[in-house]
């Protein structure tokens, strides 16, 4: 039993170290090779590389104030953390629940890492391709970086006709891979494990 609760934990760090060395490499790639506003097209116009950045939750929301939003990803990622070794420990639980609690951490992680560190090692990206600078000499100053984004799909443009929504784009924010972990773990919580929410 121990040996399969190792096996399992192992197996579940691995998947969040994973996804956050991709995370990360995706959006250094982007940040030191594309200007902001820069994009490229992909598969046609429904798939894009737009590289933009925020200083707001995913998608590009903003509803509070950058301190607070970092401090608040800081808080979730202990209290996942936590949880995370919970779950581990009582091996009782579904291996695809722990997984999905796994990705909204690595997601978390993920954006995390840009908030605290991305204004102390990178130059401004606006009209022009960031670059690594010295600590303390970015453009932002520790916990104030922004998110690096870039996945668009501008899947269609709705009718004009379709009342509050005619003209829009019908999914216009643009993403990055942590925010994709955290989106999809939440829906397959939703769909596969809401029981347990319920109880």
């Amino acid at each position: 039993m121990a040996s399969d609760r190792r096996k399992q934990s192992l197996l579940v760090f691995s998947l969040i170290i994973l996804a956050i060395i991709i995370d990360q490499w995706i959006k250094i790639a982007v940040k030191t090779s594309m200007s902001l506003g820069e994009g490229i097209m992909v598969l046609g116009d429904w798939f894009q590389i737009r590289f933009i950045e925020n200083n707001g939750m995913a998608f590009g929301m903003e509803l509070f104030d950058k301190f607070f939003l970092t401090s608040f990803r800081m808080v979730a990622v202990c209290f996942l953390v936590y949880y995370l070794i919970r779950l581990l420990r009582e091996a009782r639980h579904p291996i695809g629940y722990i997984i999905c609690i796994a990705m909204i951490l690595a997601g978390a992680v993920g954006n995390l890492i840009d908030c605290l560190f991305y204004g102390e090692i990178f130059s401004s990206s606006y009209g022009q391709v960031a670059e690594f600078v010295p600590w303390g000499e970015g453009y932002a100053t520790f916990m104030n970086g922004r998110v690096v984004d870039m996945f668009y799909f501008p899947l269609f443009t709705w009718p004009d006709w379709v009342p509050l929504i005619g003209g829009d784009i019908f999914f216009g924010p643009v993403f990055n891979f942590a925010d994709a972990c955290v989106s999809c773990s939440v829906i397959a919580l939703l769909i596969f494990y809401r029981d347990r929410f319920l109880k």
